[in-house]
């Protein structure tokens, strides 16, 4: 769906960037901000900041940065014309009917349709578990000792042993016989028609993270098989991209996401009071599913299985985590066999005892791999030394490497000078690792010149947007032509523009990017961190060489361009006389 401009821009108008944020994170004022911690990633001090004069957020922590479309596309995962719709329900704004062309019309009508077939679905499956018809499923949740708020909060609800009922109380709703079998709630046959393969078994209802039902997973009751039967894949429901349980877990405010293997585990977690677990959908962990937890936290823990397939879940899971950036941790279930057993057997406070002494990673793996190995036959032992430096090649970082060298090291009495030898063996044969460079004095290199120039160029604008009173006293040395990097040069063009015609919309400059991380960096230009300098000659000095710093810079990229630039001569020698201008001004921000 297109909306125009100036709707979007009123529906921002309407709704204050510092109210809609405080409904999610709790926001404290400082200054002329508001500060809290970022909901972005997980940290201890607050570096989310709020700034309600220019309607933007920025996280000095992690760099997530935007308008108030940008917090509710990313704290939501919501799409564009999602979170305009949502903020202008807020607002009180009327949204023209779409102007979709037809097959986009049929596409979303199509998604409209699948879900609201789930969400019925969900209420049929709910309410016969409270019915006589479902007390086989409802003593089996007792049994396992769920409450009726558990069951309630996760939706829990009973397929009876008839197929066909689901379809015909479907039908009756609406719903034809494609889009139930679309939403893969039921197949066709020959022999009975159509009816749904959910039958005689507990169901658990799966939601995305904006708790809309997209699929199902059920547990038969009694020795049928399978045991547990899900979802397929359908055009909303995709289980590689998405996880039981994130819908309640990315609220959890939690230092760490627990990463289980079932529904149940998930269930029972949850009803302990550890709301920040969740786990795949019938399928091994995913890449996309680690993305996924990378949006919510920098910390996962592994609440796998004890048995041996649970520890080669595990095994593979660790892997993936580490390709998507994140830290990842084991939680030792023994003796028992998941997170469901052990929270019945001892309870709320041994399992935050077993988060606290939850295993690094990758001393799992080598742990893991030790069992592989006799110890006691010398050869191998050097076999599994020989896997233990194979494996610390897989940290580019050196410092990380030699960190983790020297633990193992430690911790299996091995010389850690031979193991870093055996390391560089291995890198060296076959090209895992690069040794590092070391620099040939104490002397620390002098910072990037690049860097320094966009920094200038991040601050001068900032400034501005501040302070837009000192455009005019500026105006005559500067123009958009002088910021080098391209985003920040459209950003400036628009800035300036708007400062002509006596109106400022810092939010609005970033609407004018599609990219998330345009969006992110055009943000920062408005928050970057300026000379804690007073009033006065040392105030006026930091902004004069902010900006000679921006427009000698520019001077500089044009000169260099002259070879291949036709009007880059131009620029060049208009660069020149205004720089030397500029140096002899004496510009007062007072």
């Amino acid at each position: 769906m297109h909306y125009s401009d100036e709707l979007i821009e009123e529906i921002r108008e309407k709704n204050d960037i510092v109210e809609v944020v405080s409904g999610y994170v709790k926001l404290q004022k400082k200054g002329s901000r508001y500060w809290g911690l970022c909901p972005f990633h997980n940290e201890k001090s607050p570096s989310f900041s709020v700034n309600g004069d220019l309607q933007v957020y920025h996280c000095f922590g992690c760099g997530a940065g935007g308008n108030l479309y940008t917090f509710v596309m990313n704290y939501e995962n919501y799409s564009f014309p999602e979170a305009v719709k949502m903020l202008a329900d807020r607002a009180g704004v009327q949204l023209p009917e779409q102007e979709d062309s037809r097959e986009q019309r049929m596409q979303e009508n199509k998604r409209s349709r699948l879900l609201a077939v789930n969400k019925e679905a969900a209420k049929f499956f709910y309410y016969q578990l409270r019915t006589p018809h479902g007390e086989t499923g409802y003593q089996y949740l007792k049994k396992r000792e769920l409450t009726d708020e558990t069951m309630q909060r996760f939706g829990l609800g009973y397929a009876g042993k008839n197929g066909a009922v689901l379809v015909n109380y479907l039908r009756s709703k609406g719903f034809a016989d494609e889009e139930i079998q679309e939403a893969g709630l039921a197949n066709h046959s020959e022999k009975y028609g159509m009816v749904s393969q959910f039958w005689n078994r507990v169901m658990y209802p799966i939601q995305d993270i904006n708790n809309r039902v997209i699929g199902f997973g059920g547990r038969v009751m009694g020795d049928g098989e399978p045991k547990y039967l899900n979802s397929p894949e359908t055009p909303i429901f995709d289980k590689r991209r998405n996880l039981y349980g994130l819908n309640y877990a990315r609220r959890a405010r939690s230092s760490n996401i627990i990463l289980c293997e079932g529904y149940m585990d998930v269930i029972a977690m949850h009803q302990a009071g550890f709301t920040q677990a969740v786990a795949s959908l019938g399928t091994a962990f995913t890449s996309e599913q680690a993305l996924l937890l990378k949006r919510y936290t920098d910390n996962v823990l592994l609440a796998y299985d004890s048995d041996g397939a649970g520890v080669k879940a595990a095994l593979r899971g660790i892997g993936i985590l580490r390709e998507a950036g994140l830290a990842g941790k084991v939680i030792n279930m023994q003796p028992y066999k998941d997170p469901d057993e052990f929270m019945k057997a001892l309870g709320r406070e041994a399992f935050e005892e077993r988060i606290r002494q939850a295993e690094n990673s990758f001393f799992f793996e080598i742990r893991i791999l030790e069992g592989q190995f006799n110890m006691a036959d010398p050869e191998e032992k050097t076999k599994f030394h020989r896997e233990i430096a194979k494996k610390l090649c897989a940290f580019s970082e050196e410092v990380e490497r030699d960190n983790y060298l020297t633990a193992v090291a430690e911790k299996y009495f091995i010389g850690a000078e031979n193991l870093r030898k055996l390391v560089i063996g291995y890198a060296a044969g076959t090209g895992l690792a690069r040794p590092a460079e070391r620099p040939k004095s104490g002397v620390r290199p002098k910072n990037n010149p690049e860097e320094n120039a966009k920094q200038a160029q991040r601050m001068l604008v900032t400034w501005i947007v501040n302070e837009p009173a000192v455009y005019g006293k500026i105006r005559r040395y500067i123009s958009a032509r002088d910021f080098t990097e391209e985003l920040y040069r459209k950003v400036a063009e628009r800035l300036f523009q708007e400062l002509e015609q006596g109106s400022l919309r810092p939010a609005g400059i970033i609407s004018m990017f599609e990219n998330e991380e345009e969006q992110r960096e055009a943000a920062a230009l408005f928050s970057a961190r300026l000379p804690g300098v007073e009033n006065g000659p040392e105030r006026d000095k930091a902004f004069r060489d902010i900006l000679l710093a921006v427009k000698k810079n520019s001077y500089e990229y044009h000169v260099s361009r002259m070879g291949t630039d036709v009007d880059a001569l131009s620029r060049a020698i208009e660069g020149k006389k205004a720089l030397e201008e500029l140096a002899k001004a004496h510009i007062s921000l007072d």
